[in-house]
């Protein structure tokens, strides 16, 4: 048995190691990353040893990330024992690495200090490890700047927060969809009114379950660009165009706004429209 005071000094020094990690650091790899393994309903054939009979299979990941929050991270490890960490994965060019910069693939997450090495972060898979491990590790830091922390932390966020739209409206705006994701990386006009997009976010009056149900949407954008710019102005009205009301939704407005334009509560009271992945229930 491992005497009290030395029990208390080993904590300690953890504690001290741990200090300089944040959300979002890395380690390079190989290192395993442990997943479930069925081996009635083998989702990665050929993966798995026939000859063993464990139900876990530790497999080679380019690397891990600090999934979470650095107000954890920093916790006496006595009392915040664990930390969450998930594999990195490699992209095969700078396009798909712009891809996942832009957010437009969920289950994904950039990392500015992992870009280098054209590694991402994947948010589907996650292991819990003990705090213990990380300065046995050569951190890397994934987010140099307070905005990249920021990022890194709305894209998890985003991972477990996108709202559920219902079908009816998945359908609706389906066109639309198609429409922005095929545009959104041309270098074309269309394109770069996408680019100066922040976000797009949409308001269900009184409710998304109502009948009737009126749309509002709200395309929010970028510090530095004007709203009432003719470009923007004509290619927000050929989007809205898509959209034809009927069913339940009995009108459809817009407003192209800054975030000092659009208030606190209408900003509360509507819906990140993530038009690359919306999806229908099955």
């Amino acid at each position: 048995m491992i005497d009290p005071a030395e029990l208390e000094r080993r904590y300690e020094s953890l504690d001290t190691a741990l200090e300089s990690w944040r959300q979002g650091d890395f380690v390079i790899g190989p290192l395993g990353f442990v997943i479930r393994f069925d081996p009635e309903l083998p989702l990665r054939p050929g993966d798995q040893d026939e000859a063993t009979d464990s139900d876990l299979y530790e497999e080679d990941v380019e690397g891990l990330v600090v999934l979470t929050q650095t107000c954890d991270m920093v916790r006496k490890a006595r009392d915040r024992p664990y930390v969450e960490v998930g594999p990195l994965v490699r992209v095969k060019d700078e396009a798909a690495l712009e891809n996942v910069r832009r957010k437009a693939s969920p289950h994904y997450a950039y990392l500015p200090g992992a870009a280098p090495w054209m590694l991402i972060a994947d948010l589907d898979r996650v292991m819990t490890i003990e705090k213990s491990l990380l300065p046995t590790w050569t951190r890397e830091v994934g987010c140099p700047t307070d905005q990249d922390q920021r990022d890194f932390a709305k894209a998890l966020a985003r991972k477990r927060e996108r709202f559920a739209f219902p079908d009816d409206f998945v359908s609706l705006v389906e066109v639309l969809r198609a429409r922005i994701t095929q545009k959104h990386a041309k270098d074309s006009p269309e394109g770069a009114c996408l680019r100066s997009l922040r976000e797009i976010r949409v308001t269900a009056t009184p409710s998304w379950d109502a009948m009737p149900v009126s749309l509002m949407f709200w395309f929010i954008v970028v510090e530095g660009i004007l709203p009432t710019a003719d470009g923007l102005q004509q290619q927000c009205r050929a989007w809205m165009g898509y959209l034809k009301p009927g069913g339940r939704f009995a009108s459809i407005d817009y407003d192209i706004v800054t975030l000092d334009d659009i208030s606190a509560r209408e900003y509360l009271n509507s819906d990140l429209l993530d038009l690359d992945h919306l999806s229908k229930a099955v």
